[in-house]
């Protein structure tokens, strides 16, 4: 009898382990996907904004032309963009005191922006590309804040 007991909760045993086996064995459900960042061109690459600048902004409209003057004007004490490490240039975000990696992003047929990599278009820290054409880069802040403190930032290349 004591044999017969042994053996039974031996094969109660085996059968529970069997069937423990059997459960980890069995695929699992895959993890959700997290949705895809959209993905966007960067209609201005890092080579067209590495160099020296100068810099001006301005706060109403009617103040463009001037400030693009004054722009030129600020080539003695250039703002310089350079290559970033990663493909990117490297660029000052508002009230930083050390140059960020940033890159030129547009979902088409949408507006170009700067701003940081691995935020979407249009983030908050962004800066909305209002004109380039090699020589003159006008951003606009998206911030409401940022924008009411820098204004529209013109940047004039510096002659070589």
């Amino acid at each position: 009898m004591k044999l017969s007991r042994r053996f039974l909760r031996l094969s109660l045993i085996a059968a529970v382990a069997a069937l423990v086996a059997a459960c980890a064995s069995t695929p699992q459900a895959p993890a959700p996907i997290e949705p895809a960042m959209p993905r966007f061109t960067s209609p201005i690459t890092a080579q067209q904004l590495v160099g020296k600048w100068g810099l001006a902004a301005y706060h109403r409209p009617e103040d463009a032309a001037r400030t693009e003057a004054q722009a030129r004007q600020g080539c003695r004490q250039p703002y310089v963009i350079s290559a970033g490490p990663n493909g990117g240039f490297m660029m000052y975000l508002a009230d930083q005191s050390t140059p960020s990696e940033l890159v030129s992003k547009q979902v088409a047929p949408g507006p170009t922006y700067i701003g940081l990599p691995d935020e979407p278009p249009g983030s908050q820290a962004d800066r909305e590309v209002l004109r380039f054409d090699g020589q003159i880069l006008v951003l606009k802040w998206l911030d409401p804040e940022v924008q009411g403190r820098y204004g529209t930032m013109v940047y004039v290349r510096c002659p070589a």
